[in-house]
């Protein structure tokens, strides 16, 4: 029998090598194949880790494209109030989250179960406060921080000043007590937008005690901006250092920024005499003087997590800051 017909009888009988393997070289081994087909599992995996639907942000940033992502795999479940209360690793000190916050519950839906997750990964005790401004005035952040110290309850012995559009991805970022003077997590090397020296915004933790010796923040900053840095002269003349992060090799990618300016615009006018008084040190207001209502407060969970929602009404002497008001 000729070479030809032999090759056609073991065709026949379901001989010789399998029919994949007959397409490949004569010297290709199995091995090679063996370690494609882990490849391409493992690369399905991160393809549906990156696509699918959790508590953190869109991988990259910004919003997801391509239509609705899908659902993750569950995620493990934290630890009960309960349990954390009766373990020593947590550490003595407990955090008030205090978010400023007005009609942007996109972000707070995504915030609140990160930041949870996020600190109760850490084995950080805190609690989450969203302040949210129902009144008729301009968005006042630093009145909100001044009430969310008052409201924040005496089982609270440290604070974070906490943008709601701002998450932490770097885990090496570190939310602990701080001791030794404010602590700038979102310090101007890491921050996506601002990168001036003086900059303490974004997420700034402070000692109860500590935030009292500065008097709190100034409540003549109504609309967008500025607070922070009258804060910064604040904490000078207080005597204390602005600490920051070391040994973060992130850079602008340490935070995920959710705001979006191209269809949520912030208030930055400036109105009447704002432009001038922006710019002074307020040395008699602040904690001492705030004044608010708090029309309701509710505990619920999002997504899981618990919080604390202040619905909060500011008042204002149009007298003392007439730019207060939007007319």
């Amino acid at each position: 029998m000729g070479p030809a017909r032999r090759r056609a009888a073991l065709r026949l009988r379901g001989g010789g090598s399998p029919p994949l393997l007959g397409l490949l070289p004569g010297r290709f081994s199995v091995f090679p194949l063996f370690f494609l087909a882990l490849l391409l599992g493992f690369a399905s995996l991160l393809w549906l880790q990156l696509s699918c639907s959790g508590e953190g942000p869109v991988p990259g940033g910004g919003q997801s494209r391509g239509g609705p992502r899908q659902p993750c795999p569950p995620q493990a479940p934290l630890p009960a109030e309960e349990e954390v209360a009766d373990d020593p690793s947590w550490g003595p000190h407990r955090l008030a989250l205090l978010v400023p916050f007005r009609e942007r519950f996109e972000e707070l839906l995504t915030f609140v179960p990160y930041m949870h997750r996020f600190l109760s990964k850490k084995r950080i005790r805190h609690h989450i406060f969203v302040l949210n401004q129902v009144d008729h005035f301009r968005f006042n952040r630093a009145s909100l921080i001044n009430v969310g110290f008052l409201e924040s309850g005496n089982n609270t012995d440290y604070i974070a000043m906490h943008d709601v559009d701002l998450l932490p991805l770097n885990e090496q970022l570190d939310y602990s007590f701080p001791e030794a003077g404010p602590f700038h997590v979102a310090s101007p090397e890491l921050h996506p937008l601002y990168h001036y020296k003086t900059y303490v915004g974004g997420i700034l933790l402070l000692t109860k005690q500590h935030y009292e010796m500065c008097n709190g923040m100034s409540n003549r900053f109504w609309g967008w901006g500025r607070e922070d840095d009258e804060f910064y002269r604040r904490i000078k003349g207080a005597g204390l250092q602005v600490r920051r992060p070391s040994g973060i090799t992130t850079g602008y990618e340490t935070f995920q920024h959710l705001h979006d300016p191209a269809w949520r615009k912030r208030d930055q006018k400036r109105i009447a005499a704002q432009k001038q008084e922006q710019f002074k040190v307020d040395r008699e207001g602040g904690l001492n003087n705030v004044r608010y209502r708090i029309e309701s407060r509710t505990a619920l969970k999002v997504a899981g997590a618990p919080c604390t929602v202040l619905n909060i009404l500011l008042d204002c002497d149009t007298n003392e800051t007439p730019w207060c008001t939007f007319g």
